[in-house]
């Protein structure tokens, strides 16, 4: 049977999410859960995440033998042997198709940061800036909805061809001590976010205007090909 698994992740402790010959990869480590419980099957996640990028909410599918029907169980199972860093939230049964990346419709991403310094216990996940124009960063972040070719928006030397991607939606708010930029779309070229939140943080810091970002947007001049720290990134939500 076909289930689909929706987990979070403390990303700072892995390689990134993609099984890699060094086992230090979130998908190694949820395999050898698999195995403890004598569970032999394959991973395929919605998508990738680098590493020391965070998540709430990735999910992938998998096979699963009949007689683990009981999915709170297995969830219960599962957990005790993951290392804490690895959460499973949810398991429930999918269509045999069913396929968590292709079938993926909208991915959201949240990064996070905050104007107060960071301490030993919570560096690792939000990234400190010195100060915010809450209002600038709203209004600069809409320029991304939209279709666009990101080609100016995304790490040099990856294999894709194809770099047309669309934004559906953007907003920046404030909760609590932290602020945070949150992208829809329905899918991203590696390293797309944290590049688009290093321009905006640049605009912040007045160092770029929006009239840059418009620019590099339609490929007219690359003026910033910086990525922001992976640490303050999140994969939240995938819909299908």
């Amino acid at each position: 049977m076909n289930a689909k698994f929706n987990i979070s992740y403390d990303g700072s402790v892995f390689q990134g999410s993609q099984r890699q010959p060094n086992g230090l990869t979130v998908e190694n480590a949820l395999l050898k859960a698999f195995k403890r419980v004598n569970i032999e099957t394959n991973i395929v996640l919605s998508g990738r995440t680098d590493r020391d990028v965070h998540a709430t909410g990735q999910v992938f599918n998998c096979i699963l033998p009949d007689f683990w029907n009981n999915f709170d169980k297995l969830k219960d199972v599962m957990n005790k042997h993951l290392p804490s860093s690895i959460k499973i939230n949810h398991i429930s049964l999918v269509p045999n198709d069913f396929h968590s990346r292709f079938h993926a419709r909208k991915r959201v991403y949240r990064y996070v940061i905050t104007t107060k310094h960071t301490t030993p216990f919570n560096d690792k996940f939000v990234t400190y800036v010195p100060s915010i124009n809450e209002e600038l960063m709203k209004e600069a972040i809409k320029e991304f909805i939209g279709e666009y070719d990101f080609e100016y928006f995304h790490k040099v030397g990856s294999d894709k061809e194809n770099t047309v991607r669309e934004i559906f939606d953007t907003c920046f708010y404030k909760h609590k001590d932290i602020y945070v930029f949150r992208f829809t779309a329905n899918s991203y070229l590696r390293s797309q976010i944290r590049l688009m939140v290093g321009f905006l943080l640049k605009i912040n810091m007045g160092k770029l205007s929006i009239i840059d970002l418009k620019e590099q947007l339609r490929m007219k001049k690359r003026v910033f090909k910086i990525p922001a720290p992976a640490n303050g990134l999140y994969l939240a939500q995938i819909t299908y």
